[in-house]
């Protein structure tokens, strides 16, 4: 999981262009069936020491994707809500589609 977590929260920096400074808190959660560790656990390795996090559980609903972690970033930041790039991974796409960016050469959905 500390990689996967990882790969999510580096890309999420990187493509909003967030610093280290501008994170306020972070919420994790992951699904049930993800049970070898905590997702904050794997921010934590990261060097996040002085970032307030927390984790949680997804409700455990029939049918929900399974194998995923969730990210939301509290961020001191002035992009607008439209300018803010969402990342989906490994999958987790079919979430969203709608905020999905589309890859070079692609249209949106």
């Amino acid at each position: 999981m500390a990689e996967a977590v990882a790969e999510l929260f580096g890309q999420m920096m990187a493509r909003n262009e967030v610093r280290d400074a501008d994170l306020i808190s972070i919420f994790l959660t992951c699904t049930p069936d993800l049970v070898s560790g905590f997702p904050a656990a794997a921010v934590r390795t990261l060097g996040y020491h002085d970032v307030p996090l927390m984790c949680a559980q997804e409700m455990n609903v029939s049918g929900a994707l399974a194998r995923v972690v969730r990210v939301m970033a509290h961020v001191d930041s002035e992009l607008a809500r439209a300018e803010v790039h969402h990342v989906y991974l490994r999958g987790a796409e079919a979430l969203r589609s709608d905020l999905i960016e589309p890859k070079q050469g692609e249209s949106a959905p």
